[in-house]
């Protein structure tokens, strides 16, 4: 496993990182949070779907005492807290603002799942990777403190001046870097399929393959990508075995044209050690009664999830 300087800055950290991409793969003795090792041991025990808030859009303006209320009142068991929105919840909190959000939580029925950030690991310019990796490492310090699970990161495109190959091999080595920082903190980082390019099934498949991590999963994004070429199913399977966690859209009738029987069936079934059952609420249009929006989608996700 590769050691990390406690005396060493972080930049000082990623560069050596990124410039060497020396990552080894092994975890040591800490078992995953987000894994029931204990049922698994019996044989395969499919795991609990869970209805969870991503704060864009529909939770933006909510301070964290106002989400967490929201999110109680209409039986959303947690929430990914996207970084700049009104909640506050960033790296750059200070020790009392951490130990109030902490306690904030800990004294709410709803969880942290985690963090979602914008870090991003496709550009050409060597010392933005690195700057994104120190995010990164800075995020996985922050949601480890405040009880989550993870950080959401992403690809956000392909560089035309860069060989396709070589930018999604950078990605999935710089994961591998920030997947063995998050190893340490029991944290998973949660790739979301996004991207012009990069969330293309394919090239988001060869990114994992490179990334190679166990506490690297797929943020699986419900994009219309995924209907293309050999459609849904095969699209699915392929990032299967790495599946984390789930972007949903608003489920109601009528509101977004995707296979949400086909998508509940699989992730029902799923069989991927890193999968957390977490299917998070992420939607680009906003209700104009957002509590009662709420409500709907989870009658709508029961039913789905039963």
């Amino acid at each position: 496993m590769l050691e990390f300087n406690a005396t060493e800055s972080r930049s000082q950290s990623s560069r050596r990182d990124f410039l060497n991409l020396a990552i080894a793969s092994s975890l040591g003795t800490i078992a995953p949070i987000w894994d029931s090792h204990e049922a698994r041991a019996a044989g395969y025990a499919a795991v609990p779907l869970k209805l969870g808030l991503v704060t864009y859009q529909w939770g933006k303006d909510l301070s964290l005492v106002d989400l967490l209320d929201v999110c109680k009142r209409t039986h959303y068991a947690g929430v990914e807290l996207r970084s700049t929105h009104r909640h506050g919840i960033e790296p750059s909190m200070n020790a009392a603002q951490r130990s109030e959000a902490k306690k904030r939580f800990a004294d709410s029925p709803v969880a942290l799942v985690g963090l979602g950030s914008a870090c991003e690991y496709h550009a050409v310019s060597p010392s933005v990777v690195e700057k994104n990796i120190d995010e990164t490492k800075a995020f996985i310090d922050l949601s480890a403190e405040l009880g989550g699970s993870g950080v959401k990161v992403r690809p956000n495109g392909l560089p035309s001046e860069v060989p396709v190959e070589k930018t999604l091999e950078q990605i999935g080595k710089s994961l591998q870097i920030v997947g063995q920082y998050a190893a340490k903190a029991n944290q998973q980082i949660r790739l979301e399929v996004h991207g012009k390019g990069t969330q293309e099934i394919p090239n988001m498949k060869r990114i994992m393959e490179v990334a190679d991590h166990p506490n690297v999963v797929v943020c699986w994004n419900c994009n219309p990508t995924d209907l293309i070429g050999p459609g849904f199913d095969a699209n699915f399977d392929a990032l299967a075995p790495w599946l984390g966690t789930v972007h949903i859209h608003d489920l109601r009738p009528g509101k977004v044209d995707y296979p949400w029987p086909a998508l509940f069936k699989k992730l029902k079934a799923s069989e991927a050690k890193g999968f957390t059952g977490w299917c998070l609420m992420e939607d680009g249009a906003t209700p104009p009664d957002i509590p009662a929006a709420m409500l709907e989608n989870h009658s709508v996700f029961e039913s789905l999830s039963s």
